[in-house]
């Protein structure tokens, strides 16, 4: 049912902004700080000895005087209280208008220091408004002394550095796989394309080809079974369960380790209880990716180590394999999705998602991933579980 007119919400006539509050506050302060100045101030001018009226000085005989009557002495006090209650009268009302007339002066004054400390936030406003998707590199930059509006307008801008980085990993991310998914349909369709044009086509020649598809179909199928569990690692975890991880690595190698390989490779395994809290099909799944990792790039004579256990009481999977050296700053990059490092090997094997998955399911358990070089080459993962 359509809103009615009287449905809609009224516009306010009076903006409540922070500096009309600020205003108003500053002005009730002084308000009731004078009114209660003024009412103790006219509590002492009302107890003083003034108000019990002044003591009458008379003569006795031996002034040569007669006794003041008594008459008198009743109406000379009542004179001099009417007096003082008339001073304070005006006491209370000059006091009344000098408040009022500060009242006025300090809420001007307090309008305009309002006005001035919260200036800083209405320029942070406006650049924020001004920034969007295809601006995030700008910055607040907010100058001045170090309070606590420059603490805000700094940690704003470090949220807007997170933003402008998440912001660009996710169009690499789409870039590329966008650009992963689209190459091998582009290859099938002309593997497809050139063997049907082809005028001496056989059902061999047909079938060679149906075979290629079918690979490169496999291959689009691992690329979208990768990028669902980078996917589902980086919502967080539907379930939480207790297990050892040298159960769940010892799984692994004898699901991944193949007879053929133990002629090239030299494999030393360690595998000690370590029991962590997580989903144990996901952290299955991080080791697996380490340890095809560590398989796909150590080259023929080399070795691959894979261990479990507890240091200093936290559970850890340490996976080190022997291969060519990789610079520091090229370790990073490593975790990226999409992003192979050729001089590793020459094979080509892989779609660059396998470490980035390894640190999204790591970080939706609360591990921390950390990776070296060796000194001779090589690579170390090691990701530390919480306990």
């Amino acid at each position: 049912m359509p809103a009615t007119a009287s449905d809609r919400p009224r516009p306010r006539l009076i903006r409540w902004s922070a500096r009309l509050r600020l205003t108003l506050l500053y002005g009730t302060l002084f308000v009731l700080s004078g009114a209660a100045l003024l009412a103790f101030t006219y509590f002492l001018v009302a107890r003083s000895p003034a108000s019990k009226g002044k003591k009458i000085q008379t003569y006795g005989k031996q002034s040569g005087l007669s006794d003041v009557q008594p008459d008198l002495k009743t109406h000379l006090s009542s004179i001099v209280s009417e007096q003082h209650e008339a001073e304070l009268r005006a006491l209370l009302t000059e006091s009344g208008i000098a408040l009022a007339v500060m009242t006025a002066v300090s809420v001007g004054l307090g309008w305009l220091v309002a006005g001035r400390v919260l200036r800083p936030v209405s320029l942070m406003a406006d650049k924020a408004r001004r920034i969007s998707e295809q601006n995030l590199h700008e910055r607040l930059a907010v100058t001045g002394p170090a309070d606590e509006l420059k603490d805000l307008g700094d940690t704003f801008d470090g949220l807007l550095a997170r933003l402008d980085t998440a912001f660009e990993a996710q169009k690499r991310f789409v870039a590329n796989a966008s650009h992963e998914l689209r190459t091998p349909l582009t290859l099938q369709r002309a593997m497809i394309e050139v063997e049907l044009s082809a005028p001496d086509a056989d059902a061999e020649s047909l079938r060679a080809v149906c075979e290629r598809v079918l690979a490169a179909g496999e291959s689009q199928e691992r690329l979208i079974e990768a990028l669902l569990t980078l996917a589902s690692s980086q919502r967080g975890l539907d379930r939480r369960e207790a297990f050892d991880l040298a159960e769940v690595v010892g799984d692994v190698l004898l699901d991944r380790w193949q007879p053929e390989r133990e002629a090239r490779l030299k494999l030393d395994s360690s595998l000690s209880p370590a029991y962590t809290m997580g989903d144990s099909r996901l952290v299955e799944r991080l080791a697996t990716n380490l340890v095809e990792n560590a398989l796909r790039y150590t080259p023929e004579g080399g070795w691959i180590r894979v261990s479990t256990g507890l240091e200093a009481d936290w559970p850890v999977l340490r996976v080190s394999n022997s291969g060519p050296k990789i610079p520091h700053e090229k370790i990073p990059v490593l975790f990226q999705p999409f992003q192979r490092l050729e001089s590793r090997s020459g094979s080509s094997d892989g779609h660059g998602l396998g470490l980035s998955i390894v640190a999204a399911v790591a970080t939706a358990h609360g591990a921390e991933t950390s990776a070296v070089s060796g000194p001779e080459g090589g690579l170390s993962i090691t990701v530390v579980f919480p306990a």
